[in-house]
């Protein structure tokens, strides 16, 4: 097994046919179907069914899709560190950095531009999920670092509160939701609601805060995609609860409506996390100090809704 068998492999999968890849690789076809055909060999097993419309993986090459990601994801990160410094004290390298949907527009642009600014030897990769997704990620290795829900209480993740944040019910314009106009829980009792499904962190706290406040919800419909939620409400399928930043430009663009929840009132704590059952790299140290400005930045200026920085 080597890289290049690996490389040839991702990209089968990826695209679902040699041709494909070898465009993409640069290659010949019967160089790809060789490599592919010396990993089999060298494993042991089939990786794809050879089907009419396409490479399909097979359940072994589904699992070792998911190692060797990682295997090129950390070759990556060593050639950009080892070859990519200028001097002995630049630092240099590849930071992936997981951030969290609603998090994402807010915070990757301010990110860019401040490593650019102060550490131009480092690239920096943003990926973006639910927390629950960030944190296998990380815990994997296929993140440096990530934004979570929460102080996550593992022995593979070390992590800090930054900020506090209130969520919000959301609607459509015609739902007339204002800022100042806070909307008790108990007032969506009965009201159709669009929600992520269960165990997503969003959908716990609104469960427990009904709970709590002895309120029984309506769900109309459940999906965990945040473009998907926002759609459904647009298009008049419910109401929804959300952190203020996730609809700052929808209701700024007029497309939804926005009011805090209250009684309860509920809030999400977000925290930079980082792995603790492996070195952290200095320019993922690096890079994640000015995250954590960034985010400080965004909570301070208002920029980050309804938002409240925890740390000093």
């Amino acid at each position: 097994m080597d890289f290049k068998q690996l490389r040839a492999f991702l990209t089968v999968a990826d695209t679902g046919n040699v041709t494909r890849a070898a465009e993409l690789l640069n290659l010949v076809q019967p160089a790809v179907t060789r490599q592919l055909r010396l990993l089999e060999d060298d494993l042991g097993v089939a990786l794809f069914e050879r089907e009419r419309h396409g490479m399909v993986l097979t359940e072994a090459g589904r699992s070792l899709v998911e190692y060797a990601r990682r295997v090129m994801l950390e070759l990556e990160r060593a050639r950009a560190e080892i070859g990519g410094a200028s001097g002995d004290e630049a630092v240099t390298g590849l930071v992936t950095v997981g951030l969290l949907e609603s998090t994402c527009d807010l915070l990757s642009s301010p990110l860019v531009s401040a490593v650019a600014t102060h550490y131009p030897g480092i690239r920096v990769r943003i990926t973006t999920a639910y927390s629950g997704t960030l944190q296998q990620w990380l815990e994997a290795g296929e993140v440096d670092m990530a934004l979570l829900y929460g102080v996550q209480r593992s022995p593979a993740i070390q992590s800090t509160a930054l900020v506090e944040e209130a969520l919000c019910v959301v609607g459509p314009p015609s739902a007339n939701l204002r800022r100042r106009r806070p909307v008790p829980l108990a007032k969506l009792a009965g009201k159709p609601l669009v929600l992520p499904s269960a165990p997503h962190g969003i959908r716990m706290m609104i469960d427990h805060a009904a709970a709590v406040a002895n309120v029984e919800l309506a769900v109309a419909a459940e999906t965990n995609a945040l473009g998907v939620q926002k759609q459904l409400v647009a298009a008049g399928h419910g109401l929804t609860i959300l952190p203020a930043i996730a609809v700052a430009e929808d209701v700024a663009q007029k497309r939804l409506t926005a009011a805090p929840v209250c009684d309860p009132r509920i809030t999400r704590a977000i925290a930079l996390a980082l792995p603790a059952n492996r070195v952290v790299r200095p320019p993922v140290r690096c890079v994640a100090g000015l995250l954590v400005d960034c985010v400080k930045a965004a909570a301070r200026d208002g920029t980050w809704l309804d938002a409240r920085w925890l740390g000093s």
